[in-house]
């Protein structure tokens, strides 16, 4: 026998409100956009979410209609739910009126039957949680809650403040379960899925150093090593840019992990440098991982004790002339315009590290003290070119290198 479809099953009213405001019953869609009223929708939304409650007027003038914006809130609020109902019309073609207004409050009609994606989601964070969930199960789960997460809650209302609480505590959510379920699938040998689900989050929350964590470690496990240590060095420049913050001790490891990898027997030599060789032949100084630069600085060190050679190291450190909220921005652009100066200046023996967020270190090989101070120099003049001195002051220390 056939199963029989709920005929109230198509009035029911469908609510997305992750990644994007958008409606849809009995056929009809509604969805927001930019160009047309934010308040309206803010207020909508607002209401969908408070559902279960009538709303006294007070309390959507307070949330809404700040004293300075509005001569007469009430008046605005009143016109506000006309708009709201002719919004919402052509989805009950049924007549259903969706908005109740009584005794000085309004309130969501509890008999249109809704589904909003905040609640499923919600409901999937909780069933998620509970002890006695095999991990099939919770792994069934924490599918479905990533996949739902389409993005940010309301992003076009941002900037409301009772938008940021909840969306706030949404992305948390999400962000927490993303971490539960990696860990779950790098428990079963799924890295595919693994890599799959921490990079869609780190698109949604690009600072989180965890999320950068497991996208290594999943890239290490299928033994694509270049996608590891490219994903590193990028994880590595973000934080320095955007936080001012030097990768965790976690993350620094994983460079070791990745070089660790790559110890498979090799019996052809010509293979092995090949492999060795630069990717281009790129010109200019030598960039790298402070990590890495670390490790050649001991390396040159021992050759300058052996040999007698004399090598220079100098530190670069940009500071800014104002104040402000936006000082890190120009810091960042400012640390940019001097890695490339440094690169494009410097011969392709030399070496640069970013030290701090606002300082390089550079190796100087077979330069003495005269030489590497004038080279030192023309950095900072040709920085100068491109970043005014009245705005951000470069200052450097040149020392020998340390023979222990």
């Amino acid at each position: 026998m056939a199963k029989q479809t709920d005929p109230n099953s198509k009035k029911t009213l469908a609510i997305s409100m992750l990644g994007g405001f958008r409606l849809s019953r009995c056929g009809q869609v509604l969805a927001e956009d930019s160009n047309r009223a934010q308040k309206t929708w803010n207020v909508l939304a607002y209401l969908i979410i408070n559902r279960g409650r009538s709303i006294p007027q007070m309390e959507l003038i307070e949330t809404f209609w700040p004293e300075e914006e509005s001569a007469n809130p009430t008046s605005a609020l009143k016109t506000l739910f006309f708009r709201l109902r002719a919004l919402l019309e052509p989805l009950f073609p049924d007549g259903v009126q969706p908005i109740l207004s009584q005794r000085g409050a309004y309130a969501w009609n509890k008999d249109v039957a809704c589904e909003v994606d905040v609640d499923h989601f919600n409901a999937l964070y909780d069933h998620s949680k509970e002890e006695n969930l095999s991990p099939e199960k919770r792994m069934a789960c924490l599918d479905r809650l990533t996949t739902l997460y389409r993005g940010e809650f309301l992003p076009l209302q941002s900037g409301s403040l009772w938008v940021i609480s909840l969306s706030t505590t949404l992305h948390n959510r999400y962000v927490a379960a993303v971490k539960a379920y990696a860990a779950l699938l790098e428990e079963s040998g799924n890295f595919e899925k693994m890599l799959a689900v921490c990079a869609a989050a780190s698109k949604l929350d690009p600072l989180d150093e965890e999320l950068h964590v497991l996208i290594v470690r999943s890239l290490i496990a299928q033994n694509d090593h270049a996608a590891a240590l490219d994903h590193y060095q990028m994880a590595c420049d973000l934080l320095y840019k955007e936080l001012g913050i030097s990768p965790s001790d976690t993350l620094k490891s994983l460079y070791a992990a990745i070089m660790d990898s790559e110890e498979a027997l090799e019996t052809d030599l010509g293979v092995i440098q090949e492999n060795l060789k630069e990717t281009t032949a790129r010109p200019g100084a030598f960039l790298c991982d402070y990590g890495f630069f670390r490790e050649i600085y001991r390396l040159e060190a021992r050759r300058a004790a052996r040999s007698g050679t004399c090598i220079h190291t100098a530190l670069l450190t940009v500071s800014c002339q104002r104040s402000g909220e936006q000082v890190q921005n120009l810091l960042n652009r400012a640390m940019e315009l001097l890695q490339g100066v440094l690169v494009g200046s410097l011969r392709r023996g030399d070496v640069v590290s970013r030290y701090s967020p606002t300082q390089y270190v550079v190796m100087l090989p077979a330069a003495n003290f005269e030489d590497s101070t004038m080279v030192v120099e023309r950095i900072v003049a040709a920085f100068y070119r491109s970043c005014s001195p009245t705005l951000f002051r470069l200052t450097y220390r040149v020392r020998e290198l340390e023979i222990s």
